[in-house]
């Protein structure tokens, strides 16, 4: 197996899920936007601030690119990563890709108190999660060689889901 891929909205897990998957399969831990930062010397809001939504999918469709080339990873990408054809495109090519699915409810549970979410910036994030999961979750599922429910499941049983459904996929 070459890399281990998770998409999916923020709040689903993909960092904290990623690491220990990571763990399991004794493979390398990329976070695509942790990635980013550490390039940049910047945060994501900053990079927001100062290049708009834009500017952050350019450097992201970069970093997305060079990730998807490593060998023996397991790589978590940013909720957005999704949107762009050539990113899509990366990621089939990079690996096996798990969508790690939350619900809304869940993924405003899980973001109610992060500050570093510029585009929960809002009055109603509710609503901007839900927009969001419109457009997205049909490109998460399109891409999605496992789509894997995280919703009220601790961490490491929903690695254990996707150590025994990695193994009964058929090869490409």
């Amino acid at each position: 197996m070459r890399n281990v891929i998770l998409v999916g909205p923020m709040g689903s897990g993909k960092s904290t899920i990623g690491r220990l998957l990571a763990k399991e399969l004794r493979l390398a831990f990329k976070d695509s936007d942790k990635e980013i930062e550490q390039r940049t010397g910047a945060d994501i809001p900053w990079i927001f601030d100062m290049e708009g939504e834009a500017g952050f999918r350019e450097r992201e469709q970069a970093m997305i690119g060079k990730l998807c080339a490593s060998d023996g990873i397991v790589l978590a990408t940013g909720g957005g990563a999704v949107l762009r054809s050539e990113n899509r495109a990366a990621l089939r090519s990079g690996g096996r890709i798990v969508y790690l699915h939350a619900s809304v409810a869940q993924q405003l549970e899980r973001t109610s108190r992060d500050r570093n979410r510029p585009l929960l910036h809002s009055a109603d994030p509710g609503r901007v999660l839900s927009d969001l999961m419109l457009v997205r979750d049909p490109l998460y599922r399109e891409i999605a060689d496992l789509v894997v429910e995280t919703d009220e499941r601790p961490p490491r049983m929903v690695v254990e889901e996707i150590l025994d459904r990695l193994h009964t996929l058929p090869p490409r």
